[in-house]
C-alpha cells in the first residue's frame, strides 16, 4: 500500500544523504536507546514489552514477532515485503507514522540524521540471542575459506573503489583509527576480499556487513580492496 511509495522515496534519499558524513558511535547509540527502553528491549534476556525486542532487527520482516500486538498496517506491511534494514529502519525512527500510517508505536521520531545514525549502529551490534557481535569490535584473518581462486585473482580497480568507499568510510574511518568501529586501511587484498564474500555468503554474522556486501559484485569487492590496500 503505501509504505511502498514511503519506502521507495527512503532508499532514494537515503544514498543521498543519510549516513554520508559523520562517523557513527556505538556509545552514543546507546545512550539514544534509552528513549526507547520504555517499550523495547536489546540484549540477553530481552523480551517484547509494549513493542518487539530488538535483538537480531536487521533482515526480520515486519510486524512477525509472536507475542507481539502489530497495528494491522504494520502486519501487511510485512505481507507486502517490509523487511528492515538500515535504509527502512532510518525511515521508520525519523517518522514512525510516515512510513506506516497507523502505527501502533507513538514515538514522534528522531529528527537528527547522527541519532539516527547511532541509534541503528547501536542496534546492529546485537546477534539473535542478544550477545554482542564480536565480529563488530575487530576483524580476524578467515585462515580457512573456500572461496574460488578466480575471484581472489580479479585484479581490482582502486580508483573506481575510491568511488565506491564513501559507504565503507561512513563507519570505518578514512584515518584509520579504531573508535570501536575496525580500521580497514592497509588490509592486505586477499585478506579483504575474503572477509567480505565471508559476510556476503553470512559465513560472518554481522548483518549490516551482510547487506553491504550482499550488494557488491566480484569486481566492485575487489575494486575496494585494491582501493584500502593503499589507504594509510
Amino acid at each position: 500500500m503505501y509504505y511502498k511509495l514511503a519506502l521507495l522515496l527512503a532508499v532514494t534519499l537515503f544514498h543521498g544523504s543519510v549516513f554520508a558524513e559523520n562517523i557513527s558511535s556505538i556509545s552514543s547509540g546507546a545512550k539514544i536507546f534509552k528513549k526507547c527502553q520504555n517499550c523495547h528491549q536489546i540484549g540477553e534476556d530481552a523480551k517484547n514489552r509494549v513493542g518487539p525486542q530488538l535483538n537480531n532487527i536487521f533482515g526480520r520482516s515486519a510486524g512477525v514477532l509472536p507475542g507481539v500486538k502489530y497495528s494491522k498496517n504494520m502486519i501487511q506491511a510485512g505481507e507486502e515485503g517490509l523487511v528492515w534494514n538500515i535504509e527502512t529502519l532510518n525511515s521508520f525512527i525519523e517518522n514512525p507514522k510516515g512510513l506506516i500510517a497507523k502505527t501502533r508505536m507513538s514515538f514522534r521520531g528522531l529528527k537528527k540524521e547522527d541519532d539516527r545514525k547511532n541509534l541503528l549502529l547501536y542496534l546492529s551490534e546485537f546477534s539473535k540471542d542478544g550477545t554482542k557481535i564480536k565480529e563488530f569490535e575487530k576483524f580476524t584473518k578467515d585462515k580457512n575459506h573456500n572461496l574460488d581462486p578466480s575471484i581472489l585473482s580479479i585484479v581490482g580497480d582502486p580508483e573506481y573503489g575510491e568511488y565506491l568507499a564513501s559507504e565503507c568510510m561512513t563507519c570505518h574511518q578514512s584515518s584509520g583509527e579504531d573508535n570501536g568501529i575496525p580500521g580497514i586501511n592497509a588490509w592486505p587484498t586477499e585478506d579483504f576480499v575474503i572477509a567480505m564474500h565471508a559476510y556476503k555468503k553470512k559465513q560472518r554474522p554481522h548483518p549490516v556487513m551482510q547487506m553491504m556486501a550482499g550488494r557488491l559484485n566480484n569486481e566492485e569487492i575487489a575494486a575496494l580492496a585494491a582501493y584500502f590496500k593503499d589507504l594509510n
